[in-house]
């Protein structure tokens, strides 16, 4: 085998990786289980794919090695294979927002204008939360929320956030509503119902896997109550 020809086999390894990446529905599964693990009937249930279509994709991505498996009884739950995989994702979404300039207008369609519902800064959101100015409200669903949330956030899905705005919600602090990351609709929904009702709300543009991924307190469990 000459020089090159070895040289290639290398490249091909890495092209499994460029491969496995190449369909939307795969990045999007991705995207989920950056969120915690997850048996496929669920993941096909949020992604709004069949189940059948789920697990092929879930076969490519851990044929490349992106994901693996546990069993548990007769359930098979799939999760991320290493935090370099979050990594990955991460910096390929990076690419495409400073590459794509049809990114933007794309995302308007579906999470309407940015303007709207400006978010606050990691950085800033982090100060407030060490000084205790905000409540912060996770409005993922309950499990992915058990997996890891913001040090400190309170549990409140989005289909529960009017019972928590009628009954719970603080008057006089700001709250501050997260989800899945800058490209996830829950946090803007659930802001725009607080603030139907007079509350101070703003939205946090990052969620979990960003603030794993810059080294910030990551907490595991349910809701205090």
């Amino acid at each position: 085998m000459s020089d090159h020809a070895a040289k290639q086999r290398i490249y091909e390894q890495f092209a499994r990786i460029g491969k496995a990446l190449g369909a939307p529905g795969r990045l999007e599964l991705i995207d989920l289980l950056a969120q915690g693990e997850r048996p496929v009937d669920a993941l096909a249930k949020e992604a709004q794919m069949s189940i059948a279509n789920a697990s092929q994709h879930l076969q490519v991505l851990l044929a490349a090695r992106l994901v693996d498996t546990r069993r548990d009884a007769q359930r098979i739950y799939y999760r991320l294979a290493a935090p370099s995989v979050i990594e990955l994702w991460l910096a390929l979404r990076r690419t495409a927002e400073s590459q794509l300039a049809e990114l933007p207008g794309v995302a308007r369609e579906y999470l309407g204008d940015p303007d709207t519902f400006e978010p606050i800064d990691r950085d800033e959101l982090a100060r407030r939360i060490e000084a205790g100015t905000v409540v912060v409200i996770d409005v993922r669903p309950a499990e992915e929320f058990e997996q890891g949330h913001l040090a400190g956030a309170v549990s409140v899905p989005v289909d529960e956030i009017k019972r928590w705005a009628r009954d719970e919600a603080p008057k006089r602090k700001q709250i501050v509503a997260y989800c899945r990351g800058p490209y996830c609709v829950y946090a803007i929904e659930a802001v725009a119902e607080l603030k139907k009702r007079g509350l101070r709300a703003v939205r946090a543009e990052d969620g979990v896997a960003e603030w794993r991924a810059a080294g910030l307190s990551i907490e595991t469990g349910k809701s205090a109550p």
